[in-house]
């Protein structure tokens, strides 16, 4: 028997690497002949740059400017197929996280997006033509602006005065000098892992619907929708690009300068880290499934990464076993995805504090237990 184990992060607790390698001890306790392959899975947002390592991408390190200035150290990846072409992988969390910063108004108007710009010219350099950009964890709502600057652009007030870092300014930004510009963004194709529809500006934007989670107030949202409602019409007056669509909100509004100065599409998440991954090809040599994430709820049967790849099995005829730290649906909603059993780590914790702890632990015992009752 062939089990491809493939979990989520459990956020808080295990990354999805741990969390895989918990799974196969459980399940070679059950199948101790079974070939186990630990597989990590993501959406496209934190875990991304995980995925990728784990498949074979050069991990690298770089200091970088962090959302509210302080340097922090951020990870990213490349790897480079025969033919000399690379693609690099960079989440926004890593260089702009909001784990980096704490949520209050005044650092929801500060925060920015230039140590992602970093990260992105660090890939140039070492040859990158394909980056994929994985969004999730941002602290900013600066409309991707801040990357560009720490690309060579320079956002000019009326005056002619470069205005500060943050999205708390865009609303004062007048024109764009593009002098500066890195060329080397027009050679480079941008792939971004987006799975909310939330367009830049408005009642469903980046700052209406995001902004309170990194800090911002009633005031703070309407000064950075403004902004970002702003930053769309300069956008639009210097290339022509319309950015105010489906999925531009999304990390902040960081797609919209891409989608307006490179040449950037928008991709559904998991699809993207799956091809980026080759898991489809895992996929096929597989005889059963485990899946998981810490929180198995209505938005896990979305599309995020566990239920994703429950999809694309049962396509194929695998069964899908899931475990979870908490499972808030029901077995009938899980059925029409191939899951043919699932199983929780609250069941067998004292708590959920317990379960957060020692979710290795539980998580052995839980899919041993899942297997022997399947």
């Amino acid at each position: 028997m062939r089990i491809l184990i493939a979990p989520d992060k459990f956020k808080g607790s295990l990354t999805a690497l741990e969390a895989a390698a918990a799974m196969a001890e459980g399940a070679l306790r059950v199948y101790p002949d079974a070939e186990t392959v630990q597989f990590p899975v993501a959406d496209g947002g934190e875990g991304t740059l995980e995925a990728a390592v784990a498949a074979g991408y050069e991990e690298r390190l770089n200091a970088v400017v962090g959302p509210i200035l302080a340097p922090v150290g951020a990870a990213w990846a490349i790897r480079k197929d025969a033919s000399g072409a690379a693609t690099a992988v960079i989440e926004t969390a890593q260089a702009s996280g909001l784990a980096q910063m704490e949520p209050t108004p005044a650092n929801a108007l500060r925060a920015h997006s230039y140590g992602c710009g970093q990260l992105i010219a660090a890939a140039l350099d070492a040859g990158a033509t394909e980056i994929v950009l994985g969004l999730g964890g941002s602290a900013m709502s600066d409309g991707g602006s801040g990357a560009l600057r720490a690309l060579g652009l320079k956002p000019l007030d009326a005056a002619g005065n470069v205005v500060p870092l943050g999205g708390g300014s865009l609303a004062d930004v007048a024109a764009v000098d593009v002098s500066g510009l890195d060329p080397r963004l027009a050679a480079v194709t941008f792939r971004i892992a987006v799975d909310v529809q939330s367009p830049l500006y408005g009642e469903d934007g980046a700052a209406h619907v995001f902004g309170p989670q990194k800090g911002a107030d009633g005031d703070a949202v309407e000064l950075l929708d403004a902004g970002l409602r702003n930053w769309a019409s300069v956008l639009r007056q210097a290339t022509g690009r319309e950015v105010n669509i489906p999925g531009a909100g999304a990390a902040g509004g960081f797609p919209a300068s891409f989608l307006a100065f490179g040449n950037a599409r928008l991709e559904g998440g998991f699809q993207l880290v799956a091809g980026l991954t080759g898991l489809a090809g895992k996929l096929s040599q597989t005889d059963l499934v485990i899946t998981g994430e810490g929180s198995m709820d209505s938005q896990s049967l979305t599309g995020k990464a566990p239920i994703a790849l429950a999809d694309a099995a049962r396509e194929l005829g695998i069964p899908v076993i899931v475990v979870a730290g908490r499972i808030l649906v029901t077995p009938e909603d899980l059925a029409p995805h191939g899951v043919v059993a699932a199983a929780q780590l609250l069941d067998l914790a004292e708590s959920p504090a317990d379960a957060v702890a020692n979710a290795a632990k539980y998580l052995i015992r839980a899919t041993s237990q899942v297997l022997e009752g399947a």
